[in-house]
């Protein structure tokens, strides 16, 4: 509460000064703000050059501890298209949106949530049980499986030819060919999951998955759920993952990007396992973007990865 409290106070300064914004000259593009890797990158293979694009959490930031600068809550005012998550982890986007005029501004919001069919956050045996709260929470990693993927690329090519009609044919000419690399990345995971000769997984971490596993009908066991904010666990939790290894034999642990890994550490030297990354696409790292590394190769990345650990 104390958090929105703050925001509550920064909007209301913020609006002094928002309201003297100069309005955009036609021919600058479109204005996209994301607050995630995922759809940040989604955008850029879509809209390519024909948008001025901002992802808010900086890279190499963990998202689960983002606050937003006053900045950033400029940029969401000002912006054509704002793209994020949902859930209890952007709380605080609720009361940006609430300050916006959206009809004077003809601003366009894309919840990712509100792109597929959401499931419920679960609590499997041997995990960190978080402290309840009100009501249901639900998973909000939803981009994590290809075929939401698709459903959310479809969604914002949509806003961006609603928005900018001119350009309307190359934003469906860069959704199709996307669709059919998230296509092939389906296929391939489809390939592994088929051939495995295992269908567990073992998070030393948080298990931002849920989609995933669920596309490809694999199981998992991991130390926290995947919107934990914890980062230690117990030793029953501990004791627990580092027996499922040893008793099915379970050749790799995974962690997750810019975890610190001491969990899967602690795993794998009482077991002898591998470590290894099974990414997000949560955020890259600055050198990553700089590379111009993407959500596609993240995912043929992950591809190879789980071959090697389930075959």
């Amino acid at each position: 509460m104390k958090k929105l409290s703050f925001f509550a106070a920064v909007l209301m300064i913020l609006g002094i000064f928002t309201a003297c914004e100069k309005p955009r000259a036609p021919d600058e593009g479109l204005t996209i703000v994301t607050t995630i890797f995922a759809p940040y990158d989604f955008v850029k293979a879509i809209a390519g050059d024909r948008a001025r694009l901002t992802m808010l959490l900086k890279p190499g930031s963990e998202s689960h501890s983002f606050e937003p600068t006053p900045q950033d809550i400029i940029a969401i005012q000002n912006s054509d298209l704002f793209i994020y998550v949902g859930g209890e982890s952007d709380e605080w986007v609720e009361q940006v949106l609430e300050s916006i005029d959206q009809e004077k501004t003809n601003m366009r919001i894309i919840t990712l949530m509100d792109c597929v069919d959401v499931v419920e956050e679960e609590v499997v045996e041997g995990m960190e049980e978080e402290e309840e709260e009100e009501g249901i929470a639900y998973d909000e990693h939803v981009w994590t499986s290809p075929a939401n993927a698709k459903r959310i690329v479809e969604k914002i090519s949509a806003a961006l030819s609603a928005a900018d009609p001119e350009n309307a044919g190359f934003y469906r000419a860069n959704t199709d060919a996307y669709f059919a690399e998230l296509d092939t990345l389906d296929a391939g995971f489809r390939s592994v999951a088929a051939s495995a000769k295992r269908t567990t997984l073992v998070f030393g971490d948080r298990f931002p998955f849920r989609y995933f596993t669920d596309a490809y009908g694999l199981d998992y066991f991991a130390a926290f759920p995947g919107c934990s904010t914890e980062t230690e666990c117990s030793a029953a939790t501990v004791a627990f993952l580092i027996n499922k290894v040893k008793e099915e034999k379970i050749p790799v642990v995974f962690y997750i990007e810019f975890s610190k890994g001491a969990i899967a550490d602690a795993i794998c030297e009482a077991t002898g396992a591998r470590k290894m990354l099974l990414h997000s696409a949560h955020n890259i790292s600055r050198d990553e973007l700089a590379a111009g590394v993407t959500y596609l190769d993240i995912m043929r990345q992950n591809t190879a990865t789980l071959r090697e650990a389930l075959l």
